[in-house]
C-alpha cells in the first residue's frame, strides 16, 4: 500500500475532490428544485411528491450496503473501486435527464414515474459516491490530511450546486412573457437537466482517472487481497461496532435538520421572505462565501478541538445563527420584507451558519475514515466501502425523512399552489416559519449533545499507526 505517512498531493485532492460535483448537482436538485418543480409545475400535490422522493431515498439506502460490501468484495486488474467509479458515469447523466422530463399522464402515472426515475438516479449515484468515499482511507493515513481530503469533496460538491443554482436562479428559471414567475418556467427545468447531466458525466471520469494511478498500484502492491465482511452476519457486526453507531447517531440529527432546510429553502424565501429572482440568485452566490468560510477553517477548527467536540461546537453555532432571523421576526425584531436592511442582514446570518454547518459535515465524513481505520484494527477486516455505504444509509434515511416532513409542513399549513411571494395570508406564513423553526431547533440540540459521544480521538488514531508500524514495518 501506500505509505501511510505520505500525505495525499494537491493535485490529486483538487481533482479527486471534483468528482463530488456530481453529487452536489444532484443534492442541489433533489433538496431545492424536485419537490417545488414536481409540486408547483407539474401539479402533483406536495405530500404526494414528497412521498415518492423519500420512497425512492429510503430503498436506495437500503441498496448502499450491498453496493459497499460489493466493492470491498470486488477484484479486479484496476482495484477493488474503480470498475465501479467507471461504470456510474453515464448511467448517472441518463437518468437525470430522465427525471426532469415527466410525461404529460394522471397523478398516478407521473406518481411512479417521479418514484422510478428518482431511485434510478439515486443507485446510479450510489455506484460512485459510495465506492469513492471509501477511498479516503485508502489516499492518506494521516488524521488531518483526511479532514483536508474531504474539505476539496465538500467544497467541489457545494460549488456544484450553488454554481447550478445561480445558473437556474438568474438565467434558467426567469420571468418571460410565457412563465411570469421565474421559478414556473417549465422550459428552463429542461435546460438545468441537460446541464446537470453533463457536469455530472465529466466529474465523475475525471475523479475516477484522478485515483487511478496511486489506488491501482498500492492496490497491486499487497501480497494478499485484504479481508472483509464476507456474509450477511459479518456485514452485521462492522455496523454493530460501536463508535460507527455513535457517530450514525449523531448523523441522523444533523442530516435530517440539513435534508428539511434545503427542501424548505424555496418556500421560506419565497412566502417568509418575499424574494424575487434576482434575490435567489444573490442567495445561491453569496452562500458560497460560507463554503469558503468552512473550507479555511474546518482544518484549524479540529486541530484545536478534535473532531467530534469540533462538530458538536458548529452543530450548535450553526442553530444558534441559522434559527436567529426567524426567532427575531416572530419578535418584530428584524428587518422586514422590502426594507434594505433586509437582504444584507439575513444573508450575513446565513452564511455564517452555513459555514458551520458546512464544517461539521467535514468533520462527519473524516470521522468516518477513522472508524474504518479503527474497525480494521481490532476485527482484522478492510470494511472501508461498507462504512462508506453506511454514512449514505444513513443520508439517504434521514434526508428522505427530511423532505417528507417539509411535504406534510406545506400540506398542513395548505399553502397555495403556484403562490407568488406577497400573496400568501400572513396566519398561513407565520405558520410556516415557527414550525420549520421549532424542528430545527429540537433536531439540531440533539445532534450537538450527540456527536460529544464519539469515542475515537486524534491519539487514538496515533497509537493504531504506531502499533501497527511496530508489529509489520515492510507493509509500510
Amino acid at each position: 500500500m501506500t505509505d501511510s505517512a505520505e500525505k495525499l498531493p494537491l493535485k490529486t485532492k483538487l481533482l479527486y475532490g471534483f468528482g463530488a460535483a456530481a453529487y452536489g448537482v444532484k443534492d442541489n436538485g433533489f433538496a431545492v428544485f424536485l419537490l417545488y418543480y414536481y409540486n408547483q409545475v407539474v401539479g402533483m400535490r406536495a405530500d404526494v411528491v414528497s412521498l415518492a422522493i423519500a420512497i425512492a431515498l429510503f430503498v436506495d439506502a437500503f441498496v448502499d450496503p450491498l453496493i459497499g460490501q460489493m466493492t470491498d468484495r470486488t477484484r479486479t486488474s484496476i482495484g477493488r473501486r474503480h470498475p465501479w467509479l467507471y461504470g456510474s458515469a453515464v448511467p448517472i447523466a441518463i437518468a437525470w435527464l430522465f427525471l426532469w422530463h415527466p410525461p404529460e399522464a394522471s397523478g398516478t402515472v407521473q406518481f411512479f414515474y417521479l418514484l422510478a426515475m428518482a431511485m434510478l438516479v439515486r443507485f446510479s449515484l450510489s455506484a460512485y459516491e459510495v465506492p469513492s468515499l471509501a477511498l479516503v482511507p485508502e489516499l492518506s493515513k494521516d488524521y488531518h490530511d483526511r479532514t483536508s481530503i474531504l474539505r476539496f469533496r465538500t467544497l467541489f460538491g457545494w460549488a456544484s450546486g450553488l454554481g447550478i443554482m445561480v445558473l437556474a436562479y438568474g438565467f434558467l428559471l426567469v420571468p418571460n412573457e410565457k412563465y411570469p414567475v421565474g421559478l414556473l418556467n417549465a422550459d428552463g427545468y429542461a435546460s438545468y437537466a441537460i446541464v446537470g447531466a453533463g457536469i455530472m458525466v465529466f466529474a465523475v471520469i475525471v475523479s475516477a482517472i484522478s485515483t487511478h494511478k496511486r489506488i491501482v498500484s498500492g492496490y497491486k502492491s499487497e501480497a494478499a487481497h485484504p479481508e472483509t465482511a464476507e456474509d450477511f452476519n459479518q456485514m452485521l457486526a462492522a455496523f454493530r461496532f460501536s463508535p460507527f453507531m455513535l457517530l450514525m447517531f449523531a448523523g441522523v440529527f444533523a442530516y435530517t435538520n440539513q435534508g428539511l432546510t434545503f427542501a424548505m429553502t424555496p418556500y421560506l424565501l419565497t412566502h417568509v421572505w418575499e424574494f424575487g429572482s434576482a434575490e435567489f440568485t444573490l442567495y445561491s452566490a453569496v452562500l458560497f462565501i460560507g463554503v469558503i468560510m468552512a473550507f479555511l477553517l474546518v482544518t484549524p477548527i479540529s486541530k484545536r478541538t478534535g473532531k467530534p467536540i469540533g462538530a458538536a461546537i458548529l452543530t450548535l453555532f450553526a442553530l444558534m445563527i441559522g434559527t436567529a432571523p426567524y426567532w427575531l421576526r416572530m419578535l418584530d425584531l428584524f428587518p422586514v420584507p422590502g426594507s434594505d436592511l433586509l437582504v444584507p442582514t439575513l444573508f450575513t446570518f446565513l452564511v455564517i451558519a452555513t459555514a458551520s454547518s458546512i464544517s461539521a459535515m467535514i468533520l462527519t465524513m473524516s470521522m468516518m475514515a477513522d472508524v474504518a481505520d479503527a474497525y480494521a484494527f481490532e476485527a482484522g477486516k478492510r470494511t472501508e466501502g461498507l462504512f462508506s455505504s453506511g454514512m449514505w444509509f444513513m443520508q439517504k434515511m434521514v434526508g428522505g425523512m427530511g423532505i417528507l416532513l417539509s411535504g406534510l409542513i406545506i400540506s398542513f399549513i395548505q399553502l397555495p399552489e403556484q403562490a407568488a411571494p406577497g400573496s400568501v395570508e400572513p396566519a398561513i406564513v407565520d405558520n410556516l416559519a415557527l414550525i420549520y423553526v421549532s424542528m430545527i431547533t429540537v433536531i439540531g440540540l440533539i445532534g450537538t449533545w450527540a456527536y460529544t459521544l464519539f469515542p475515537l480521538s486524534e491519539k487514538d488514531h496515533s497509537d493504531r499507526v504506531a502499533k501497527l508500524t511496530a508489529a509489520s514495518p515492510p507493509a509500510e
